[in-house]
């Protein structure tokens, strides 16, 4: 009998979250939480593409159709994920889910196919794209985790602390919100646009009033001046989200909000924490990350061209319009951010 894979929408699938923390290979993105969210925020369409043996669901890669008419159409495992590893428990199974998934694209016009890693699969093909990510054991005591710590991490936090600098760790919507309005601040800082508040408002719905995430707060003199959001699943946490008011950096807030969820994790029973996804170029984060004691591993993103017929490697993008966007003011760039993150997914 002929093996072959059923698409599957994660949100509408009983048990979901219990099927996948039986593999070892989980992460928050493969929740239905995220595929909620997502599905909610840019009108993405959840086709994940399954294997079933004696009914039971035994290889996974989750996938996002996206359909704009600015960048066109195309599948991705997952928009605005850091990583979602193909669950694969069989071999063999891979070959026959990507044949799926291509002749599914093929069919309805896709540009490409993204996945977010899957190495072990895809040895023998260039990445499109290559990461850093980091992630932090937690499965030991708060002083031993903190005296791994490089010694400028340890000043910076004490130095935080000095500063009578107040963290919150909350599931309000209100702390979301005021996430929000620092990352507006943010990302004009960068040179881009925020994600819509729709999104972040979703975030709350389907997983931070969920008990699937914290909201992190740092605060001098009353005034939020820096934040994280962390979401979790299993024994698992990443650090999604940062934001800080630039006038404020002199203060450490940025380290002491970390330090506060990694506290907040580990006396939770947590296994691990990702500092999420870094950019090679990007030599001031990394060195950030590094500075927690944590392991560094390398993600690889791989593209398949449907009208090359086969994996091809990215070509990298330009800030262009990064100086247009720092000088916009921030009603404005929300404006435009609304409007352009389901196109860009």
């Amino acid at each position: 009998m002929k093996i072959t894979s059923q698409i599957v929408d994660p949100t509408r699938y009983p048990g979901w979250h219990e099927l996948i923390l039986l593999n070892p290979e989980y992460s928050f993105f493969h929740s239905s939480a995220w595929a909620k969210t997502l599905s909610e925020s840019y009108a993405y369409i959840p086709v994940f593409f399954m294997i079933f043996q004696n009914k039971a669901p035994v290889s996974i890669i989750p996938l996002m159709e996206v359909k704009s008419i600015l960048t066109g159409r195309r599948g991705v495992s997952l928009p605005f994920s850091d990583y979602c590893p193909p669950i694969i428990r069989e071999k063999g199974h891979f070959e026959i889910v990507l044949d799926d998934m291509v002749k599914y694209g093929t069919k309805n016009g896709w540009k490409y196919l993204e996945l977010r890693g899957g190495h072990e699969f895809l040895g023998n093909f260039s990445p499109a794209n290559r990461f850093y990510r980091h992630v932090l054991d937690l499965e030991r005591d708060s002083d031993t985790i903190f005296h791994a710590f490089k010694g400028s991490t340890r000043r910076n936090i004490r130095k935080a602390l000095k500063e009578n600098l107040r963290v919150s760790i909350s599931h309000s919507l209100t702390s979301v919100m005021e996430f929000y309005r620092l990352n507006s601040i943010t990302r004009k800082d960068h040179g881009l646009p925020p994600q819509p508040r729709s999104f972040f408002e979703n975030v709350h719905n389907y997983i931070i009033s969920k008990g699937k995430g914290i909201v992190v707060l740092a605060s001098f003199r009353g005034r939020n001046i820096a934040g994280a959001i962390f979401f979790h699943f299993g024994r698992r946490a990443i650090y999604k989200y940062g934001a800080s008011e630039r006038a404020f950096q002199s203060k450490r807030p940025n380290n002491l909000v970390m330090w506060e969820a990694i506290k907040w994790y580990s006396e939770r029973g947590f296994e691990s924490i990702s500092f999420g996804r870094t950019e090679p170029e990007n030599t001031g984060l990394l060195q950030f990350k590094r500075a927690w004691g944590t392991r560094e591993e390398v993600l690889r993103y791989y593209r398949y061209d449907f009208r090359a017929r086969s994996f091809v490697v990215n070509i990298p993008q330009t800030q262009a319009f990064a100086p247009i966007f720092r000088r916009m003011p921030i009603p404005l760039l929300n404006l435009l951010g609304s409007f352009l993150y389901r196109h860009v997914g």
